[in-house]
């Protein structure tokens, strides 16, 4: 049997990964010059890390850099809105691990037989019968797996007629500054703006900004200096130490609801079939429970029975967390006075263990 993977980042690779165990001949065609990634930091919740596990891969992770969960959320001026428990949220959950988004991707491409990688190879048009047409040429499988991301080759060529992404308002700045004590993984907000920082294992610190802006607006590092000057430390600190080429910037997109994930011989996982904004961070952890799932179904059950539980099982679930992820981040956006002072003054009065409660359904996860 031979899967098709259209895309070699976390999903796709993971795809690859989890057929390729399964004794499947695998195929993935990536139309970047090479398999990397060039994003920033990346904190694999326990989930993430559950369906790491399935491959055996969650151990090796975890040793490149165990993390604390989230420790909460502040105000500009360093206030606390809330503050988890640490403790409990790792007790209930599992670890987290905090890694650069390219180690996650170097270790499921260790994962994957060097041959079956097609690294610039540009997908044109897939078919529901598992033809796939490339700048190569085209190609024939058992089974087309969709990982091509937000703005998918392969949800367009399926259903050309379900609407596309969705800019949600905001746009996201992410970056990488070098070695400096913080607190932990912690969140800031102010007035439709926000800063995150979140440590690394190797004492450099995670950083990603989100403020409203119209789509395809552009700010560099001066400009993020300038707006996080007078918040409180260590924000203007973290900024002044970055380099402006360490500055990545991308629009903030959400998918629509689709009515399905499935059609013939194909699936899409991952930003294709549910792109969500980056609030919970659950984008990637999502992914890779697609990834596993979808080949423990379809190497099961066969693909026809397969895609049908594949589809059942994922699409409830992830367009979930694709509402609560939207839901989460709202106040944060909010630019009315009198909104973001009764948001100010209600949130520190929740207790800590409202955090781990609404997250419950992501963290717990098991295939």
């Amino acid at each position: 049997m031979k899967a098709i993977i259209v895309g070699g980042g976390i999903g796709g690779l993971t795809a690859a990964a989890a057929f390729h165990q399964r004794g499947w001949q695998v195929e993935v065609f990536e139309q970047a010059p090479e398999f990397t990634e060039v994003g920033a930091g990346l904190a694999v919740q326990p989930n993430g890390l559950r369906a790491l596990d399935t491959l055996g891969l969650g151990d090796r992770l975890r040793a490149r850099g165990l993390a604390d969960p989230p420790a909460g959320i502040r105000r500009k001026n360093g206030r606390w809105l809330i503050r988890n428990d640490i403790d409990d949220l790792k007790r209930r959950f599992g670890q987290w691990a905090t890694v650069h988004r390219a180690d996650l991707v170097d270790l499921l491409r260790a994962a994957v037989p060097s041959e079956a990688l097609r690294p610039g190879t540009g997908v044109h048009h897939v078919r529901s019968d598992g033809t796939v047409a490339h700048s190569s040429g085209t190609s024939t499988g058992d089974l087309v797996v969709g990982a091509d991301g937000v703005h998918s080759v392969t949800r367009r060529s399926i259903w050309p007629r379900v609407p596309g992404p969705r800019y949600v308002g905001y746009t996201t700045w992410r970056l990488i500054a070098p070695p400096q004590l913080v607190e932990g993984g912690v969140e800031t907000w102010g007035s439709g703006d926000r800063f995150g920082h979140v440590p690394m294992p190797d004492g450099r610190v995670y950083c990603y900004m989100m403020a409203n802006a119209p789509i395809g607006s552009r700010s560099g590092l001066d400009e993020l200096r300038e707006r996080f000057a007078r918040w409180y430390g260590p924000i203007p600190a973290l900024l002044n130490s970055a380099r402006e080429d360490a500055v990545l910037q991308h629009d903030t997109y959400e998918l629509p609801s689709l009515r399905t994930y499935v059609s013939g011989k194909v699936a899409i996982l991952g930003d294709a079939a549910h792109a969500m904004t980056p609030n919970l961070g659950q984008g990637a952890c999502q992914a890779l429970e697609d990834a596993v799932t979808l080949a423990a179904a379809v190497d099961t059950l066969g693909v026809g029975a397969g895609l049908e539980a594949y589809d059942r099982v994922r699409r409830p679930r992830t367009q979930m967390i694709v509402r609560r992820s939207r839901q989460a981040g709202a106040a944060a956006h909010w630019t009315s006075t009198a909104l973001t002072g009764l948001r100010d003054a209600a949130l520190p009065l929740l207790p800590n263990s409202v955090f781990g409660r609404s997250l419950t359904p992501a963290y717990t996860w098991t295939i």
